[in-house]
């Protein structure tokens, strides 16, 4: 019991520091990974899930460039009836605008922006 403590403070404070200077895909990694792994092996899975999903969420969060792009061009919003959710392909009629030098695209649905990757996923909400 004492090592799954001291094994669970380790595992805490090494990803202590990913968190605090986390952007949103880290975070949203993290978080998925911890309760993942708290369910798969209790709070020293937790811990160590945490770390996986923060560098998993580091991995694929667009970025800043293209945050900043996305945030400072102007496009119509278009109206759309359905829910746009991360992780979840936009249909063909929505309009997508590709970020320069990057592999990402853009859209703005309900007038909130949107940063797609090639396939038409959402991967993350622009407030």
């Amino acid at each position: 019991m004492r090592s799954n403590t001291l094994a669970f403070a380790l595992a805490l404070s090494l990803a202590a520091p990913i968190a605090a200077v986390a952007q949103e895909g880290t975070a949203s990694g993290v978080a998925g990974g911890a309760a993942t792994g708290a369910v798969l092996g209790g709070p020293v899975g937790a811990a160590a899930g945490a770390v996986a999903g923060g560098v998993i969420g580091t991995a694929i969060a667009p970025p800043k460039k293209v945050k900043e792009y996305v945030v400072h061009e102007e496009r119509p919003s278009v109206r759309y009836e359905g829910e746009v959710v991360v992780g979840k392909a936009l249909p063909e009629d929505v309009d997508v605008y590709q970020v320069p030098d990057s592999d990402y695209s853009y859209t703005v649905v309900n007038d909130r922006r949107y940063i797609v990757d090639s396939h038409r996923k959402v991967v993350e909400v622009v407030e």
